[in-house]
């Protein structure tokens, strides 16, 4: 594999002028996401043999068992999601198709008590755990010849700080980072202004809130959960104590990614928005490696990227064929020009 010589430029994002709404870019790209392809689930252990967690995989073509230990060379595009995400989240559609377009394997790698697969441990999701990230990618590994990784939110700074804290030992041949908050702390304080509070908050604690309580826990903690209404205060209550950690400032100071970034040594792109209402700090030139492209962009919310085509540019709908004004396949394509960039060779039909 090698890097082109060439800065990697990609195709810019430039919505009209009545779509730059950072809000309205977060929001409303699961309106309009494909829908979710035929996925093949494998259910494994997690790290700790404690819970079940699930691999959807969308297959380039089929999977034959090899006989002589022989290892599947078509590439797989790993995908870490974000909180509360999984293979139904919109960018996963998007990303198994465009993906899938290449002639790329792509599976969706869960984290605890995503998917549809409660924990059954005592630990769940963990922004900074990159001994699962890992161990999923060794999963993976004893099939799988050539792997990338692709992290979004939450599952994106797991990854980047992965990339950095691994280095050469990193099991993935590069990444593509996406909306991830590196620095988990500026973050949780982006998430108490008072629209992201009121408008997100909701939407992702609730589900987090309600995993919680279904699990084994003492009354005291069901007590203080059910009184929290900040992300911050169920990271302090429940977040940090279940992995490890005294508090929640020292969860968001040990598992941000941002420190780790000067160490990366395989292909790395960060693709965040200016406007992103969530993810506090970003990665400046000084913060990384040789090895880490940046690319911020003016407009796209969080995870959203939401283009309108003109009659002449639409996009056509991955599932039926249809044409549609709106699509979110900036982020699908500018991932797969980054792996091509990189030396991945697409195996299109």
């Amino acid at each position: 594999m090698s890097i082109s010589t060439k800065p990697f430029s990609p195709a810019p994002f430039k919505p009209p002028f009545w779509l730059t709404n950072p809000h309205l870019q977060s929001i409303l790209p699961k309106f309009f996401a494909p829908k979710a392809p035929t996925y093949r689930r494998v259910v494994e252990k997690d790290s700790l043999d404690e819970s079940d967690i699930a691999y959807d995989f969308y297959d380039a073509h089929p999977i034959e068992a090899s006989k002589n230990g022989d290892l599947e060379q078509t590439p797989l595009i790993v995908l870490f999601h974000g909180m509360e995400g999984s293979s139904d989240s919109h960018y996963a559609r998007a990303l198994a198709y465009q993906m899938h377009a290449q002639g790329w394997h792509f599976v969706v790698a869960h984290f605890r008590s995503c998917g549809g697969i409660p924990a059954s441990g005592r630990v769940f999701y963990n922004a900074g755990d990159t001994g699962e990230v890992h161990y999923m990618l060794q999963n993976l590994s004893e099939k799988y010849a050539n792997m990338y990784a692709v992290g979004v939110s939450l599952g994106g700074n797991a990854l980047a700080k992965y990339m950095g804290e691994y280095e050469d030992k990193v099991l993935c041949k590069g990444a593509v980072v996406i909306s991830a908050p590196v620095d988990m702390s500026s973050a949780a304080l982006s998430m108490h202004s008072f629209l992201s509070h009121r408008i997100y908050t909701p939407y992702l604690l609730n589900p987090i809130i309600k995993k919680a309580l279904a699990n084994d826990i003492t009354q005291e903690e069901i007590d203080s959960i059910k009184a929290v209404n900040r992300i911050s205060d169920f990271d302090d209550i429940f977040t940090a104590p279940r992995h490890g950690y005294r508090s929640n400032n020292h969860y968001y100071q040990a598992s941000s990614a941002l420190p780790y970034l000067i160490k990366v040594t395989k292909p790395l792109l960060l693709i965040s928005a200016k406007d992103d209402p969530f993810i506090g700090f970003t990665a400046t030139p000084n913060d990384v490696s040789d090895s880490v492209t940046i690319l911020d962009t003016e407009h796209g919310g969080h995870i959203g990227y939401l283009r309108y085509r003109s009659d002449e540019g639409r996009a056509k709908n991955n599932t039926n064929g249809k044409s549609s004004k709106f699509d979110i396949n900036w982020i699908p394509e500018t991932v797969s020009a980054y792996f091509n960039w990189i030396g991945v060779e697409s195996r299109k039909k």
